[in-house]
């Protein structure tokens, strides 16, 4: 009876181990819990908390430096948020702004972006945030996102945090 109960939990421990490599292997093997790499382009600053902003106030923004430090050009295929509260641009060397991009599905189809990054080169992503998109069910903590993905499929994330006031 011994030798049946220890065949029957090695069988089921098998069966477990197998289906979390089937479902690592239907990943990709990414272990990370992401099915985007990370980009070659870097950014000093990812993460920008507003603090108490005031919805009487109108729109919040932040401009992130993204910086391609490789040897070769860099193509930002698509920039877009993640609500539809959220517009990104990139700001060109010579202050003039491509986009608005904003969140896929909201408000017709976002742009491509198409932003060629030289090597070495830097571009300003202007991000804001309007308190107001939400209505008065809109106070309180917000977390919101950008992501920026190059033609390899490699992404970066940049974040706004705030919170909310009427």
């Amino acid at each position: 009876m011994k030798n049946k109960t220890l065949i029957y939990s090695v069988v089921f421990f098998l069966a477990i181990m197998g289906l979390f490599a089937w479902g690592n292997a239907a990943k990709g093997g990414d272990t990370s819990g992401s099915n985007s790499q990370k980009s070659a382009l870097v950014a000093p600053e990812v993460l920008y908390d507003f603090g108490i902003i005031s919805m009487k106030n109108g729109n919040v923004t932040k401009e992130f430096t993204v910086t391609n430090p490789t040897q070769e050009d860099i193509t930002v295929k698509t920039v877009f948020t993640s609500c539809m509260c959220t517009e990104a641009f990139i700001v060109e060397s010579d202050g003039s702004a491509k986009g608005p991009f904003g969140m896929p599905g909201h408000g017709g189809a976002v742009p491509p972006a198409n932003e060629l990054i030289k090597a070495g080169e830097s571009r300003s992503i202007r991000v804001v945030y309007d308190p107001n998109a939400h209505g008065p069910a809109g106070v309180g903590v917000i977390d919101r996102f950008v992501t920026l993905t190059d033609t390899s499929g490699n992404t970066v994330e940049l974040e706004i945090k705030a919170n909310v006031t009427p």
